[in-house]
């Protein structure tokens, strides 16, 4: 069932183009320029709205009914991961040569708010799997590393992105996790917390410092596999997005191969840095997602549910909550795909990447928390799911950087073009 579903996503990539991609420019102007055509931000590609489609079909068909059950259980079910590896959700940017979709990187971000419309747990899998583990690898990673990694990373090996500890979260690179090397190996001796996907996923990257002299300049990127040694000390209970594990990680005389270092030696502040950006627009699509799918359950109830002689949704009051809830819902995919298109054409994106993580997740826990109120003692139960959507919101605040870190990163952008 999911493997013709897969080839058909992967097709849509590969099939014959018989049209014309947009160019994705965009000004301020509405004049058209030769060779040159402007487009609103929510015009996509065909290939996109057919990518949209699967993994919409996916999410609804396959990973819907396991909603309710993996969220009590606090734990993903096996089949969803299988089914995001036969989707060909799980390379999405990576090359065909490697076993991936080798789409966009919009692609990817559509996916990751498509799955978040119906569960953010799974919505998260796929965005820290694609967004920062295979992104490291492909971008960073030599040519044999890429022809022995993506290929596992696009088929089969779920990843994990290791780089909070206990004492560095926000400052991530006062990390204490330390790699000496040993001959043709690295020795890493530490811990990591707060680590997504860890309890299911075999491949690893490991952020440890190979000379504390150098300070942040010390931080290495390795690659490693569970069966090297790693142990899983704790898997966290959590208020949401309880089917996504979240684990602490022991590494006591971790013997990794020194080809497994990715990027340099002392250079995996330079490549957290640039991924974390990146993985930023990929939270943003989630929040979105959330909201969205927390909107689009709550909304029929309102004209359903009948008082006073007329559906709720019809007075005033309500009328202009939900108004409100859709600008809001528009401004943050709006910012979301802005920073996506611009990342896509190689142009600066940080700051608008902080504005997008930091709007998304400020809608996604006002969006959802009002869902809640507009449905009543419906909305609170768990029958219904929307409750869920306000549990799984929190998160969007604190992982891959806090709102804080986002105001602050946004203010420093906004000092250096007014104190010129």
């Amino acid at each position: 069932m999911f493997r013709a579903a897969s080839l058909s996503l992967r097709a849509i990539k590969h099939r014959p183009k018989t049209f014309v991609e947009p160019a994705r420019m965009f000004s301020v102007s509405g004049m058209r320029t030769e060779g040159l055509q402007l487009n609103s931000l929510d015009t996509f590609t065909e290939e996109e709205n057919m990518f949209r489609d699967s993994v919409k079909r996916f999410a609804v068909d396959i990973v819907g009914p396991k909603v309710r059950e993996m969220d009590e259980k606090e734990s993903m079910d096996p089949t969803i991961i299988q089914g995001l590896f036969e989707q060909g959700l799980m390379g999405i940017e990576t090359s065909a040569e490697h076993g991936g979709a080798e789409a966009s990187f919009v692609s990817a971000i559509i996916a990751i708010e498509e799955l978040a419309k119906i569960d953010p747990s799974v919505s998260v899998m796929c965005d820290v799997h694609n967004t920062l583990v295979n992104t490291i690898v492909r971008k960073f990673g030599t040519k044999e590393q890429q022809d022995k990694w993506l290929p596992l990373l696009s088929e089969s090996k779920l990843g994990s992105f290791c780089l909070s500890e206990p004492v560095s979260g926000s400052d991530a690179f006062a990390l204490q996790t330390r790699a000496k090397k040993d001959g043709d190996h690295w020795v890493i001796n530490g811990s990591k917390m707060w680590i997504t996907n860890s309890y299911e996923a075999e491949i690893f990257l490991i952020f440890a410092n190979v000379d504390l002299s150098k300070g942040y300049k010390g931080i290495t990127c390795f690659i490693a596999t569970k069966d090297m040694g790693i142990q899983i000390a704790k898997k966290e209970e959590k208020l949401g997005i309880r089917a996504s594990s979240t684990c602490t990680l022991n590494f006591d005389d971790l013997r990794i191969p020194a080809e497994n270092v990715i990027g340099g030696e002392g250079k995996g502040y330079k490549l957290a840095i640039e991924i974390l950006n990146e993985g930023r627009i990929g939270i943003a699509a989630q929040m979105l997602g959330l909201a969205q799918g927390a909107f689009d359950k709550a909304v029929p109830y309102t004209y359903q549910r009948t008082q006073f002689g007329q559906p709720i949704g019809t007075f005033q009051g309500m009328q202009f909550q939900i108004a409100e809830a859709a600008v809001e819902l528009e401004t943050a995919r709006l910012l979301t795909y802005n920073a996506a298109r611009r990342k896509e054409e190689g142009r600066s994106f940080t700051k608008e990447a902080a504005m997008a993580k930091y709007w998304a997740s400020q809608v996604a826990q006002h969006v959802s928390g009002s869902t809640i109120e507009w449905c009543g003692g419906v909305g609170f139960t768990r029958e219904t799911g929307i409750e869920k959507f306000w549990r799984d919101s929190k998160i969007g605040a604190i992982y891959e950087g806090t709102s804080n870190i986002q105001l602050q990163t946004i203010a420093k952008f906004i000092q250096q073009e007014y104190s010129r």
